[in-house]
């Protein structure tokens, strides 16, 4: 690794950032668990939480519910904490919620959190490390990407939102947070973010080289 991304990585870790992924759902519309699809030998989930902790996320707590005892065995080695969602069928929120209060818990001292969900293929290490710079560089309290026309997560949410992610409610994620603060945030360009798998389909074309050589933000290597 270059010295540069070394010392990104410890600003990173040492100014208190942590990540949470959000990884509960049941994937219906795709039939198996998407947390373990495998993409060039890893697991979605994996690949995940692997990118937040080379950012310096730490702690970095991943949501499971349904399927935990599969999803639990895939982070097997990987210095993360599981946060086990009893209500996942009852919407996001929960999640974001079991989420953050584990992160805390975990510690008090936090100053952010990144919220990530499990199938954005193209979040990488970089991406993470920009929304942990932009939130220094501009002093906003939220920094969202921005991509297909519209923004959400990956996303950073200053200790200051944390009380309000946790009363979300049912299917409402952290994007009603973002929306609600937009005028203060600030949106992070992110190509890449729109691509996500919901779908056997969108599972095709991303593994289809086609797909994989017209994004730029690729790095499934």
């Amino acid at each position: 690794m270059p010295e540069s991304s070394k010392r990104t990585v410890a600003v990173t870790h040492l100014t208190g950032i942590g990540a949470v992924i959000l990884a509960a759902g049941a994937s219906t519309r795709i039939g198996i668990p998407k947390q373990l699809l495998q993409l060039r030998g890893q697991t979605f989930l994996r690949r995940a939480a692997s990118v937040a902790l080379e950012a310096g996320c730490r702690p970095v707590v991943v949501v499971t519910g349904a399927n935990a005892a599969a999803v639990r065995e895939s982070l097997r080695g990987l210095d993360v904490l599981e946060a086990e969602n009893q209500q996942w069928e009852s919407g996001i929120s929960s999640s974001v919620r079991v989420g953050v209060e584990a992160l805390v818990t975990a510690n008090p001292r936090i100053a952010a959190v990144v919220l990530m969900l499990c199938d954005q293929p193209f979040v990488t290490r970089d991406v993470i490390v920009g929304l942990v710079r932009a939130h220094y560089e501009t002093g906003c309290s939220i920094v969202a990407s921005q991509y297909g026309g519209s923004y959400g997560v990956p996303a950073l949410f200053g200790k200051a939102h944390f009380a309000e992610l946790a009363t979300l409610k049912g299917a409402a994620g952290a994007k009603q947070t973002i929306q609600k603060h937009l005028r203060k945030a600030h949106l992070l360009p992110f190509p890449g973010g729109e691509i996500d798998v919901d779908t056997p389909g969108d599972f095709a074309r991303l593994r289809s080289t086609n797909y994989s050589d017209t994004s730029k933000s690729a790095d499934l290597n």
